[in-house]
């Protein structure tokens, strides 16, 4: 795709924003973020970007670490500036990657696409860079990235001579030989995140993945392959109704699993990567005995990838100063910003970072995560997403917990869904 002539300008006042703005009066740009745990790196990358535009100061304004108060919080902004005709008080946003669609669709982000040179998605996992685009447009930027993956005690698998499952009978077979030989009772089996709650959605959809069918087909239909669909929920249900999961996970989530692993009363855990630097930290007891592999299939004829998610970076379409928001949202996404984002306990979007010689030698499990991240898949790209999932969320967790039959669930929620989307042809 060819540069317009109106790109190229665009791109030529970028490359300016600095030395404009330096003479002109001062520009204030506002980033809306979630609030950052540990070593917060947004300091330090406004200053550095400041310093190269010294005529555009950023002010950063932390928001709660709850996803759906970010997401509350700008709807009602974003949608109130366009009633009132003006900006909604921030300029750059961070984003969770499910919601980049439904801002797009709603006209509350910038168009990107002109302002960016062609190839400029190209180094980032092929997931981030799909959850950026909405109808054939780039609305956001990648800045970091999530994939699920399932943790495993390595010393309790070497100790009883077993490999990391690759299936949901090696799975569960392991944990039957290992429970039978520690005769722990506090030892649980396999962890995951089974609450009414996007987490549920999302171990859902990596079933799904495993069983080699989807959520939504290529033509928006809702649970495509019926049959796969009820194998998969029935999976989940039947971790718990078998013993392999404890009870408790129908109402845990990424958290209550997390610790409960990390203080050694498990032996395998769907999570996040982020849960590894926790392990690994000094004082863990299971620091140096915690491996991470794919998450388990139940065919061996399909991947078994696991969901992608993270942040993105969008420019409010009613900024009073779109150079230098765009300047800002690139210079974040630029490969020096995410190598100090994946000092901390954050994983870059660009997949060159995991193969970094500094950031392996204190993260070593990075380039085993590069491998996973690459094979992930991002949930549904639709602006009607969180509508699917919430609608979606009473019927899974009634399949998990046995109040619904995996058929009846499936069929409760085909008819739901579809009609969702109906209203949105």
């Amino acid at each position: 795709m060819r540069l317009t002539a109106v790109a190229v300008a665009t791109l030529a006042l970028l490359a300016g924003c600095g030395e404009r703005a330096a003479r002109d009066a001062p520009v204030t740009v506002v980033f809306k973020h979630a609030r950052m745990f540990g070593d917060d790196p947004v300091p330090r990358l406004v200053a550095a970007f400041e310093a190269r535009h010294p005529g555009v100061r950023v002010r950063t304004e932390a928001l709660g670490s709850s996803s759906d108060e970010q997401h509350q919080f700008f709807v009602i902004n974003l949608e109130g500036s366009l009633g009132r005709g003006r900006g909604p008080g921030f300029d750059v946003m961070m984003l969770d990657v499910i919601w980049v669609p439904e801002f797009a669709r709603a006209g509350w982000l910038l168009d990107l696409t002109p302002w960016l040179e062609p190839p400029e998605l190209d180094p980032h996992f092929p997931a981030a860079a799909a959850a950026a685009r909405w109808d054939g447009r780039v609305w956001a930027l990648p800045w970091n990235f999530n994939v699920g993956l399932l943790y495993y005690r390595a010393d309790l698998l070497a100790r009883h001579g077993l490999a990391p499952p690759t299936t949901d009978v090696d799975l569960a077979w392991a944990v039957r030989r290992i429970q039978a030989v520690e005769r722990d009772p506090k030892l649980d089996g396999y962890l995951w995140q089974g609450k009414q709650y996007e987490g549920l959605t999302v171990n859902a959809l990596e079933a799904l993945w495993a069983s080699g069918t989807t959520l939504l087909g290529p033509r928006g239909e809702v649970f495509p392959d019926a049959g796969r669909a009820e194998g998969a929920l029935a999976m989940l249900r039947g971790w718990v109704a078998r013993g392999i999961s404890p009870p408790w996970v129908s109402a845990a989530d990424e958290e209550l699993t997390r610790r409960a692993f990390g203080d050694g009363r498990a032996i395998f855990l769907r999570n996040w990567p982020y849960a590894m630097d926790l392990f690994q930290a000094v004082g863990s007891p299971v620091r140096g005995k915690v491996g991470i592999a794919p998450l388990p299939r139940r065919l061996l004829s399909v991947p078994a990838p696991g969901s992608t998610g993270g942040s993105h970076l969008g420019v409010s379409r009613s900024t009073r100063h779109p150079e230098a928001s765009v300047a800002f949202a690139r210079f974040l996404a630029a490969e020096e910003a995410q190598r100090i984002l994946a000092g901390g306990s954050v994983l870059p979007t660009r997949r060159r970072l995991y193969h970094d010689p500094a950031l392996v030698a204190t993260r070593p499990h990075m380039p085993v995560l590069h491998d996973l991240a690459l094979a992930g898949r991002p949930r549904p790209v639709t602006p009607a997403y969180l509508m699917l999932s919430t609608s979606l969320q009473p019927e899974l967790s009634a399949a998990v917990v046995g109040v619904k039959s995996p058929a009846r669930a499936v069929t409760d929620a085909r008819r739901q869904l579809a009609y969702i989307l109906s209203g949105l042809e």
